[in-house]
């Protein structure tokens, strides 16, 4: 019985992870295949019929590259900048398109500094840790009601899931600087502390 208790573990051990990466992988494939619309029907209609899968990853990858290069010269900054404020003048679409590109920005962004740090915190009360990710610093209003300071704006995820989490403002001397990557962290985060990285070194001097 122990004997086959260890393959059943063994083999759960090699067939979850597999499992799971097809999964998303066919997820992501499945909801790429959908920019496949803009393609003229007869074309769509030859690749249902031969079953072709994944052109949809390619055909995102050029569009995606098509528009960064127009929206990188000086012609499609113009455009970009056009449509922008078209989209802002419309009551209900701007909230929204504004919020969703100030977050936007500020992930994708070449000179953003979200996620890019990772920190230790003590969250929810003192004297219990969780690994955290520093998301930028409050603004001066905010800063004028927490009585000034060095505060610094901390993401701290929730386990297993990072995507729920909670968004709180720390001393700068109450975070701990992790000399992990986000990536690491995010694995640590995930597999509940199992896969462990490396260790931290003082944010309050910098």
């Amino acid at each position: 019985m122990l004997a086959l208790r260890k393959w059943l573990f063994s083999g759960l051990l090699v067939i979850v992870p597999l499992f799971i990466t097809l999964a998303v992988l066919k997820w992501i494939i499945d909801t790429l295949d959908q920019t496949l619309w803009v393609l003229p029907s007869v074309w769509q209609k030859w690749l249902y019929d031969n079953n072709v899968r994944g052109l949809g990853v390619l055909l995102t990858l050029a569009i995606l590259l098509g528009v960064g290069a127009i929206a990188s010269n000086f012609v499609g900054k113009r455009l970009l900048g056009w449509g922008d404020a078209v989209v802002r003048r419309i009551p209900v679409v701007r909230s929204i398109y504004s919020s969703v590109k100030q977050v936007s920005d500020t992930l994708f962004s070449e000179n953003g500094n979200a996620f890019r740090t990772a920190v230790l915190v003590q969250w929810p009360r003192e004297g219990v840790w969780t690994i955290a990710f520093v998301t930028g610093t409050p603004g001066s209003e905010v800063i004028g009601h927490l009585g000034g300071g060095d505060y610094l704006g901390v993401y701290v995820p929730t386990t297993p899931n990072p995507t729920g989490g909670y968004f709180v403002m720390l001393r700068r001397s109450d975070c701990i600087e992790l000399k992990m990557s986000v990536d690491e962290a995010l694995k640590y985060i995930v597999s509940m502390g199992v896969v462990v990285p490396g260790g931290p070194s003082s944010l309050a001097n910098k």
